[in-house]
């Protein structure tokens, strides 16, 4: 984690997403962060039809679905989801994604930092 996350990950915070710069961590995924002490929230948009391949990673998950249609696949079972479904994915959990055929906005929530996503 930089100084500045460091930093701002102990200070309240009010923020809005137009000031919260964009990163490209793949061809066709856009992904915001806000990164407190001990949790982050990401806000994803996905092309139609990407596909994210199903992993398993130690931080608990929580994903809401903004816009779009998205088929998940958690732990070997296929759910499709559309705008307002949440979904919860405990440690260690198999999960991966599908876009349906429409851009998908998604807002994850992992606990604790993914620090993965800090060095990229």
């Amino acid at each position: 984690m930089t100084e500045a996350n460091a930093v701002a990950a102990l200070a309240a915070q009010h923020l809005n997403w137009s000031t919260i710069p964009v990163e490209h961590p793949g061809e066709g995924i856009e992904r915001q962060m806000v990164v407190g002490q001990n949790l982050m929230i990401c806000r994803f948009r996905f092309t139609p039809y990407l596909e994210t391949p199903q992993h398993r990673h130690p931080h608990e998950q929580m994903s809401i679905v903004v816009s779009g249609r998205v088929r998940f696949f958690v732990e070997g079972e296929e759910r499709i989801c559309a705008p307002g479904d949440v979904l919860h994915f405990p440690s260690n959990c198999l999960h991966g994604a599908t876009m349906m055929d429409e851009e998908v906005v998604l807002i994850d929530v992992f606990t604790p930092l993914r620090e993965d996503f800090l060095t990229t």
